[in-house]
């Protein structure tokens, strides 16, 4: 885990894993990871250029998720990630 001030040189690369907290229903762990694995993907479109959820589409983000070395995403994951390039800032 980088510490305050510590430069993050690869946005996407997920940092050193923490375990999650026990006790929660199994659909919470789900949607969890699907959320990363949206944020990462989102992450990695935006540095190669692709700044509209509409040029994003599914071959063009599961190609990245490619690149990237996440595994492929489904249709909802790609939905969620255009969702999270059409975010208010």
């Amino acid at each position: 885990m980088p510490k305050k001030g510590d430069v993050i040189d690869h946005a996407w690369k997920p940092l050193t894993k923490q375990p999650l907290p026990a006790g929660r229903p199994r659909s919470w762990y789900i949607a969890h990871n699907r959320r990363l694995k949206a944020m990462r993907l989102a992450i990695a479109l935006l540095d190669a250029g692709t700044f509209s959820p509409d040029l994003a589409t599914n071959e063009k983000i599961r190609r990245t998720a490619d690149a990237v070395g996440v595994h492929w995403p489904s249709d909802a994951t790609c939905r969620m990630v255009r969702r999270m390039m059409q975010a208010q800032r």
